[in-house]
């Protein structure tokens, strides 16, 4: 029996904090670790970018050193495809301003200038070279551009896709650095995409070229064993008709003694009788 005064303990309904508490120290770790993850990537790359950009604004000083620097950066075999990248100039320049900056660029590069460094120099300088005769060709220049053309409609498709799979969210093209930075990663991806494909055609063209030499060559062998064949068939001539009239005269020989009348190697004289 209980006291009137005790009161009846009441059963407390089941906590969930405790199991939800354990969910959440399940999954916020994993949260977590994918969150720095990809921070982690997109903190390199845009320090990577960052540093590019940086290099470029340093570069626009115009010192030879800073600029022979750029053209031979780790990856500059990637970048320099890009000409516009080269002469750090945008698509939209015209020629004229295009030839005032390839010769700026060349007189601090050239290897005569740089007599410290004259082998980067010269590397250099070649690419500055390839570049403006590139662009100064008003059909090549025309292709240059049709490709920065390219790179637009693929990230302004981007965009889109990105919009879409983001709900309108805003993105890092929404900044013009972000737009910029995608532009000119795209660019410089089509033009090596060219490149490759200028390479590859260049090895078809090469392998063609081989084997029609070697054809050509199969061909004036058999000719020139055809013509020393004909050659000592003609001078062998009378060697062979002289040994087919042997040949001739010896088969009549054997015939004649078959038939029972010898042949007449030697006739005795004729008997005189002596005169008394």
């Amino acid at each position: 029996m209980t006291s009137p005064t005790e009161q009846p303990i009441k059963p407390e309904p089941p906590s969930t904090s405790s199991s939800t508490s354990e969910e959440s120290t399940i999954y916020t770790p994993m949260k977590q670790e994918f969150t720095v993850t990809q921070k982690q990537e997109d903190e390199t790359f845009e320090q990577f970018y960052s540093e590019v950009k940086a290099i470029e604004k340093r570069d626009s000083v115009l010192t030879p050193e800073q600029q022979i620097n750029r053209l031979l950066r780790p990856g500059a075999t990637y970048f320099n495809l890009n000409p516009f990248e080269v002469l750090q100039i945008d698509p939209t320049t015209p020629i004229e301003d295009i030839a005032k900056q390839y010769r700026r660029l060349s007189m601090l590069v050239h290897p005569d200038k740089n007599p410290t460094m004259t082998g980067p120099a010269a590397v250099a300088f070649e690419a500055i070279n390839k570049a403006y005769k590139m662009l100064e060709d008003e059909k090549e220049r025309k292709k240059c551009l049709e490709v920065v053309e390219e790179a637009r409609e693929r990230v302004e498709k981007m965009i889109q896709e990105k919009r879409l799979k983001y709900k309108n969210q805003p993105i890092e093209e929404d900044v013009a650095d972000g737009y910029k930075k995608s532009l000119w990663s795209v660019t410089c991806k089509l033009f090596a995409d060219i490149e490759r494909l200028r390479v590859k055609e260049e090895a078809n063209k090469a392998e063609e070229r081989k084997r029609k030499a070697e054809e050509t060559t199969d061909r004036e062998e058999r000719s020139k064993l055809r013509k020393e064949w004909d050659k000592n068939y003609e001078e062998s001539r009378e060697t062979r008709v002289n040994s087919w009239k042997s040949f001739q005269t010896v088969a009549k020989t054997k015939d004649t003694v078959k038939k029972g009348k010898p042949p007449t190697l030697f006739k005795p004289p004729k008997y005189k009788p002596e005169a008394r």
